[in-house]
Formats: structure tokens, C-alpha cells, sequence
């Protein structure tokens, strides 16, 4: 089954990594899930200042914001793997050795087969 590990830091650095992670934690990670044949696909994002915003409103009015960091966001969404695993307890045994889950969160979540 599919799970989508979405990662979320509670702090970014000025290079716009996440916080309490180094380069070669994430490299090391990556090898890790390909290694083990469960990687799917994953991207990091850019800079959350890169964001664009879009909103439709009643009147089918579309608009768009592009002054981010937004005030109501809490956590910066930094990036994801798509996992191909057993079950719900494989994936959250990897989604705690991901190193966006150490000073961060990783929220997982199974990815829908409309095919079965």
C-alpha cells in the first residue's frame, strides 16, 4: 500500500533547510528507503518564500497572494516521499526515521486506489 509522508518543520534555517537536520541526514534517509525498495517518489520544496497562494472566492473571483511566509501558517511544509510499504505500521516505522521528524513532524497518510 501507497502512504504519502508529508513533512513539516517547525522552523526553517537560513538556507531554508529544516532546523536540527543536516544535508547528509536526508541523503542518508533517501538511500535508506531506495535500498530497501519502498521509495516511490519524493521531492524537497523550495523556499517557503517562493509560494504562491490561490484562492477562488463565491463570485468565482480568483486571487492571488505572494507575500508568504502566511501569518495562519504554524509548521513549514518542507517536503514528502511517497512510500510503497505493508501496512499503516510500516509506514510510521519509517516516517520516525525520517529526520524531518526530529525537530518537526511527519504526518502520514494513506494515498487512495480508486482502481480496487
Amino acid at each position: 500500500m501507497k502512504y504519502l509522508l508529508l513533512i513539516h518543520a517547525s522552523a526553517a534555517t537560513e538556507q531554508g533547510g529544516a532546523a536540527g537536520c543536516e544535508p547528509a541526514d536526508w541523503m542518508a534517509y533517501d538511500k535508506e528507503v531506495r535500498d530497501a525498495g519502498v521509495f516511490v517518489s519524493g521531492e524537497s520544496l523550495a523556499d517557503l518564500v517562493t509560494a504562491t497562494k490561490v484562492q477562488v472566492g463565491a463570485d468565482g473571483e480568483r486571487s492571488i497572494t505572494t507575500d508568504g511566509p502566511f501569518a495562519e501558517t504554524r509548521e513549514l511544509l518542507g517536503g514528502f516521499y511517497v512510500l510503497d510499504v505493508p501496512d499503516l505500521d510500516a509506514a510510521l516505522d519509517w516516517a520516525a526515521r525520517c529526520p524531518g521528524s526530529r525537530d518537526g513532524s511527519v504526518v502520514v497518510r494513506p494515498i487512495a486506489d480508486f482502481d480496487a
